[in-house]
């Protein structure tokens, strides 16, 4: 009953209601749409492309076209869609999250939502949470649109760029958000139009919306080049390093995994390495290093956030357990972990293009999603991405029995529980799946179930594909196995003869998640279209969660519990704990996502900008006003600094220098009133401003005088390109180190956000500002040199 009132006043029974009544009018169309001919079926193609360019809304043709869909799907695909799954993509059509527990056909219902807007013409990217997922949905829902008459690509690392073109040139793709991300970058990094790939962002449909847009949130996407800098300070670092200790040469905080140095530390460095100050500014590469190597020490673990394999550290996925195979640790942390485990150290990357996962989808115009745990997350769904979540009924009564979470006080005891609990299941022949949160808490669980002899195997797949396999065959008889609880995720698990009569697929979670979300998914392992099964989590006090919850109120729990014989903890109420700290740490991480959305806003606008400038250098056409602007802001910039000369408070005799060398330089290279010089004066700002607007006219004059068919436009747009990238890139890694302050500064009064976007604009106007320089001063030369010959 309160759980009723509550979706009522949520809105949700209503919400319900409206979709049930949309499900019944396409239900009605179906004897109707049953008697066409397959002509007469495609034909609504070109009806709906014809309405939607004539703007009416693809919310408006919902009833009719989900009526072709499920038609065309019975007679192409042998599949017919269940009333759920029109529900869903009824909510994914309007731009919003379907909330669909595993099981209930999430590929089949993005196929109604995909052909609506796919008559658009204008792209639609069905993002999946790996390449292996994406081929499979590609090849088994491509009959279905051609038959439809829309295109269907797919979007894959190892495409060359004609490939690539091909498959963002149909009307519906399919792929990964990575790789669609990446091509975003490097579509930005392009030197010329034929290189470019993507279309305008449209509509991205997000399978696992979850996954992608809140727990790789806080991942960029970076592109990054090789450099040798510092390669070698990596080792010695790590030597003086690995002798901190924590409060005292450093304080590190779990919850938030950030290190702060303290004085001792400073004192052990400038000593180690013969330095007066490591906070001075031209040591900032150094402090960079250091900083980076004590991230290695303290916070990177091997077999949990990485492992070594064949003498190179693999990065693990942290939420689904699988090795990232030809990813790296940017910004010199990857080599600080090689100094760390005495490997040889590769070369380092240096960023020179990235997005957060947020912002690339933020670009599209619209944006929907599926997952089986959106709800736990609404809140930052709305305020981040302005998506709402809908929970869709499921299309069988769910026959799950989830079982209440049993606490242990120490992790010896809840082993020993896990085990007795397989043996108990094992010996009903019932299937058992153990989830971990961890590669290296998987060896452990195997480790001590082969002391007791109980046979099991433990997924640790190379590829996606390999995972795929191994857990869609966990619901067999007999099998025991071990997975991280996000392991081939989209993968379903269906129940083996016999099994269901058993009681279905027994799930043990042996330890919570940092994120709920990420529980429900191992739940919902089980139990999917209605079959039975049961889960339950069985975790202790010494599990990881508890690591990062605060010290003082952890003591004062542990000295109040009381335990059975079995270290079972009977009171106070373990649950209402553990769930508290549980939903602690997840708001730790939203605040976190939350702070590096801030910071990257301003990173993003700055780039915006920044693209905006490369794309118009792609079209040779417009070079003409690309170097009339540059000369405009650069004129700008200059009168800017004049003011201050005549201040008593801020004689600023760079400005000056750098004004008067302007001078001299433009006039040497525009040839013009050399005679200028000759009566300059320092001291008088109307003169020095009169003085700066000839030059720069005589610089426009020589600009309108280029013929725009020359060839030197060729050189330059090139020239151009290589520019800005150099200084973006330079640029980025400034910003890199700028945030490293922030928290630092933020012990102040002032607001560190507003210090961090004072302090990057001002960086950015200085880059923009050499940028303008640099490429005035080549197209200058550059024309002399052709007027010359």
């Amino acid at each position: 009953m309160l759980h009723s009132i509550k979706k009522m006043i949520s809105g949700e029974t209503i919400e319900l209601k409206q979709l049930n009544k949309v499900v019944s009018k396409i239900n009605a169309l179906e004897e109707s749409f049953e008697v066409k001919n397959d002509l007469e079926l495609q034909a609504y193609t070109d009806i709906f492309r014809e309405k939607l360019n004539n703007g009416v809304s693809p919310e408006e043709l919902i009833i009719e076209a989900f009526a072709v869909v499920r038609e065309a799907s019975k007679r192409v695909l042998g599949k017919r869609h269940y009333d759920s799954q029109l529900m869903g993509g009824a909510v994914l059509t309007q731009s919003h999250i379907a909330q669909m527990q595993t099981g209930e056909g999430k590929t089949l219902v993005a196929t109604l939502p995909a052909y609506i807007l796919g008559t658009h013409g204008k792209g639609i990217h069905i993002i999946t949470a790996n390449e292996y997922l994406a081929t499979r949905d590609f090849e088994e829902m491509k009959p279905l649109f051609e038959f439809l008459g829309l295109t269907v690509g797919l979007n894959v690392s190892g495409l060359v760029t004609e490939e690539k073109k091909v498959a963002y040139n149909c009307d519906i793709t399919y792929g990964t958000g990575t790789e669609f991300g990446f091509d975003y970058l490097r579509d930005h990094m392009a030197s010329n139009k034929d290189q470019l790939v993507q279309r305008p962002l449209f509509y991205a449909l997000i399978d696992e919306v979850d996954s992608i847009l809140i727990d790789e949130a806080r991942t960029p996407l970076i592109i990054a080049g090789k450099s040798n800098s510092s390669l070698n300070l990596f080792p010695i670092m790590q030597m003086v390093i690995n002798s901190f200790e924590d409060k005292k040469e450093y304080d590190f905080y779990p919850e938030t995994k950030q290190i702060v140095l303290l004085d001792k530390g400073a004192d052990q460095l400038e000593e180690a390495f013969g330095i007066d100050n490591v906070y001075d500014s031209e040591h900032r590469e150094f402090m960079h290093i250091a900083m980076q190597s004590l991230r290695a020490k303290v916070v990177m673990r091997k077999d949990v956030d990485y492992i070594i394999k064949d003498g190179n550290i693999m990065i693990v996925d942290p939420y689904t357990g699988r090795v990232m195979e030809g990813r790296t640790y940017s910004d010199g942390l990857h080599q600080a972990i090689e100094a760390k485990e005495n490997l040889t150290l590769k070369e380092e990357n240096n960023t020179q293009a990235s997005v957060m996962i947020q912002h690339y989808f933020r670009l599209y115009k619209h944006v929907s999603g599926m997952t089986g745990s959106a709800l736990p997350s609404k809140e930052e769904f709305w305020e981040t991405y302005n998506l709402r979540v809908t929970e869709i009924p499921t299309n069988k009564p769910n026959q799950r029995l989830d079982m209440d979470t049993v606490v242990y006080k120490t992790y010896d005891e809840k082993i020993e529980k896990i085990v007795t609990e397989i043996q108990k299941y094992h010996e009903m022949r019932r299937p058992v799946l153990i989830g971990t949160t961890s590669i290296e808490q998987s060896e452990k669980i195997s480790t001590h179930l082969k002391e007791v002899g109980i046979e099991h195997s433990i997924l640790n797949a190379k590829t996606e594909e390999d995972e795929a396999e191994i857990i869609s065959n966990a619901g067999q008889l007999d099998r025991i196995m071990i997975a991280t609880n996000m392991a081939g995720r989209g993968t379903d698990i269906i129940l083996g003869n016999g099994v269901p009569e058993l009681g279905g697929l027994h799930i043990i979670g042996t330890e919570l998640h940092s994120s709920a979300r990420i529980d429900m998914q191992l739940r919902g392992r089980g139990g999917r279209q209605g079959d039975p099964g049961s889960t339950q989590f069985i975790i202790s006090l010494e599990d990881e969660l508890f690591h990062y919850y605060d010290e003082e109120e952890f003591e004062k729990y542990q000295n109040k519990i009381k335990t059975d014989e079995f270290g079972l903890i009977v009171s106070p109420n373990p649950i209402k704990f553990v769930y508290k700290v549980q939903n602690v740490i997840e708001g730790m991480h939203y605040s976190s996502r939350s702070h590096l959305l801030k910071l990257d806003d301003i990173n993003n606008d700055q780039q915006k900008v920044i693209y905006t400038y490369r794309e118009k250098a792609l079209n040779i056409d417009n070079m003409p006003a690309l170097i009339e602007s540059a000369l405009q802001e650069r004129f700008y910039n200059l009168v800017e600094e004049i003011p201050e000369l005549n201040s008593e408070n801020n004689t600023n005799e760079y400005s000056l220098n750098e004004i008067i060398d302007e001078i001299k330089i433009m006039t040497m290279l525009t040839s013009k009133n050399e005679s200028i010089l000759a009566s300059l004066d320092k001291e008088n700002r109307d003169q020095l401003t009169k003085t700066l607007e000839d030059v720069y006219n005589n610089a426009l004059e020589v600009l309108n005088d280029t013929d725009t068919k020359d060839n030197l436009w060729n050189d330059l747009q090139s020239i151009y390109l290589e520019t800005i990238d150099r200084y973006w890139v330079d640029h980025l890694d400034n910003l890199n180190h700028l945030r490293e302050g922030i928290t630092i500064r933020g012990y102040g009064q002032e607001d560190p956000y507003r210090l961090y976007s004072f302090d990057a604009l001002h960086l950015f106007n200085e880059m923009l500002n050499s940028f303008f320089r640099d490429i005035i001063r080549y197209f200058l030369q550059v024309n002399a040199t052709k007027d010359a010959e």
